[in-house]
C-alpha cells in the first residue's frame, strides 16, 4: 500500500499538537493524531540526540550506502506524520520556543516525571493558565498523585505493577510480559481518546483542561474480566497459558504437525465440534453439555481434546472446524501474518517514500481506522533527527535582542 494523497482531508485537519514526549505511550498518541490530520511538532533533545528509541536497535534504516540512520524500526513504529526540531528545553531559548509553541497549539502532550517541567515554567499549570483553551496530557508511569507518583514508569514495570503479568504465561512457568509493549500502547490509545474528548469539550465551550493519565491506571483498567472476575468473586486470577478463564474449549492445540486456535463460544457450537473431531460422545456427556459445566470440569475434558486432536494435522483440524463453522484458526508468525492475503486486502504494511534511506521509502504498519470520508493520511515518513527545526523556527516571532 502507498502513502496516501496528501491533499485529501484529514478529520484533525487544523489541529496543533505540541509532542513532549517520547519512547512508545506518548508518541503512539501524537502519531494517531498525526495520522488523522493533525499537525504534530515533536520536540527532541538535542542533547541526548532525539527520543531514546532511535537507538534502539538492532534493526535501522540504512542509507544509499548501507550505513544505519537514526531511523531505528522501533522508533519508526510510533512516530511518522510528524516534523522533529531539535530543542534544550533546559535553555532561556528553548523555553521561549516551547512557549510560542504552545501559544498556537491546540494540545500539548508529555511524558516527564511529575513536575518534570515546572522548573522550566512548562508544566500544565503555567501553560494552561496562559491558553485557557489548552488541551495538556500528561502520562507518566504512576500520575501525578499517589505514593508511586516519582517512581519511573516503564511498560515492564508497568505490566508487572498493573497485574497482567500475573495472568500471562504457562501456569507451571514463570509470569511473563506481553510479547510487545502493550501498556505503553494501550496508554497511548487512551491518551488519544482523552485528548479527542477534551478537544470536543474545548470546541464547545472555549476551556481546555488537564489530562492526568498513568501506565499502571491503564494497564489496570484494560485487566477487563479478569478484574471483574476478581472484583465479583474475591478469588485472585491465575495464569492458563492460552485458555479463556470463563469459556472452556477456548485455548491452543497441538496437532500432529504444529498448533491452531480453538475458541467454542456456545454450547451449540461445541456439540459441532465434538461431531467434527469424531468424538459425537463428548458433546452429549453430562459433564459437558454447558459452558458452566465445562468450565467445571476443565481438567477432564481438555486432556481429552489434546489427544484426540494431536492425531489430526493443523489443516485437517481447520478444515473440519471451519466447515461445522467452529470458530478457529491458525496461528501465524510475523511474516506470516503481515504476507496472508488477509493484510494485502486490508492495506495491512504501508510504504512511505523516504528518499535519504537505500529503498527510497520505509515500510510501516497501517492504521487500522478506515474512514469513508475522512481517510488516514501518511504525508510524513518518520523524521531524521532535528531535521525541521529550521523551517519550524523560521514561523516563530524573531528573538529579541540579548542585553
Amino acid at each position: 500500500m502507498a502513502a496516501s494523497d496528501t491533499q485529501t482531508p484529514g478529520a484533525l485537519d487544523g489541529v496543533y499538537v505540541l509532542d513532549l514526549s517520547r519512547i512508545l505511550a506518548g508518541p503512539t498518541a501524537t502519531q494517531m493524531l498525526g495520522d488523522l490530520g493533525a499537525t504534530v511538532i515533536k520536540v527532541e533533545n538535542p542533547k541526548t540526540g532525539g527520543d531514546d528509541t532511535r537507538g534502539w536497535g538492532p534493526n535501522y534504516a540504512r542509507d544509499h550506502e548501507g550505513q544505519p540512520t537514526d531511523l531505528s524500526a522501533y522508533f519508526m513504529s510510533a512516530n511518522r506524520n510528524k516534523q522533529s526540531i531539535a530543542v534544550d528545553l533546559s535553555t532561556d531559548e528553548g523555553q521561549d520556543i516551547i512557549r510560542q509553541l504552545a501559544a498556537r497549539a491546540d494540545i500539548v502532550i508529555e511524558n516527564y516525571k511529575p513536575d518534570g517541567l515546572v522548573k522550566y515554567g512548562l508544566d500544565h499549570a503555567t501553560l494552561c493558565k496562559a491558553h485557557p483553551g489548552l488541551v495538556y496530557c500528561s502520562i507518566s508511569g504512576f500520575g501525578q498523585v499517589g505514593p508511586n507518583r516519582d517512581q519511573p514508569g516503564y511498560d515492564l514495570m508497568a505490566q508487572g505493577y498493573g497485574g497482567i503479568m500475573s495472568l500471562t504465561g504457562d501456569p507451571d512457568g514463570a509470569p511473563m510480559k506481553v510479547g510487545v509493549g502493550i501498556a505503553d500502547v494501550m496508554c497511548g490509545m487512551y491518551a488519544t481518546i482523552g485528548i479527542l474528548a477534551a478537544l470536543r469539550h474545548r470546541d464547545q465551550t472555549g476551556e481546555g483542561q488537564h489530562i492526568d493519565l498513568s501506565l499502571v491506571d491503564a494497564q489496570m483498567a484494560w485487566l477487563i474480566n479478569e478484574g471483574c472476575n476478581f472484583l465479583t468473586s474475591g478469588q485472585v486470577p491465575e495464569r492458563r497459558g492460552n485458555a479463556h478463564p470463563n469459556i472452556v474449549p477456548y485455548d491452543a492445540f497441538a496437532g500432529s504437525d504444529g498448533h491452531v486456535l480453538v475458541a467454542v463460544g456456545n454450547d451449540a457450537q461445541f456439540a459441532r465440534f465434538c461431531d467434527v473431531i469424531g468424538a459425537p460422545e463428548l458433546g452429549t456427556d453430562p459433564r459437558f453439555v454447558t459452558n458452566q459445566l465445562r468450565i467445571e470440569n476443565r481438567d477432564a475434558l481438555i486432556p481429552d481434546l489434546r489427544t484426540r486432536l494431536a492425531r489430526l494435522t493443523k489443516d485437517d483440524i481447520l478444515s473440519r472446524l471451519r466447515g461445522a463453522k467452529v470458530p478457529c484458526g491458525p496461528i501465524h508468525d510475523v511474516a506470516e501474518a503481515l504476507g496472508s492475503d488477509q493484510a494485502q486486502a486490508r492495506g495491512t504494511v504501508v510504504e512511505i517514500a523516504r528518499d535519504d534511506v537505500a529503498d527510497g521509502h520505509v515500510r510501516l504498519l497501517a492504521n487500522p481506522l478506515k474512514f469513508s470520508a475522512t481517510p488516514v493520511r501518511y504525508n510524513r515518513p518518520p523524521p531524521r533527527f532535528g531535521q525541521d527545526t529550521e523551517a519550524v523556527l523560521a514561523t516563530l516571532a524573531p528573538q529579541k535582542p540579548q542585553d
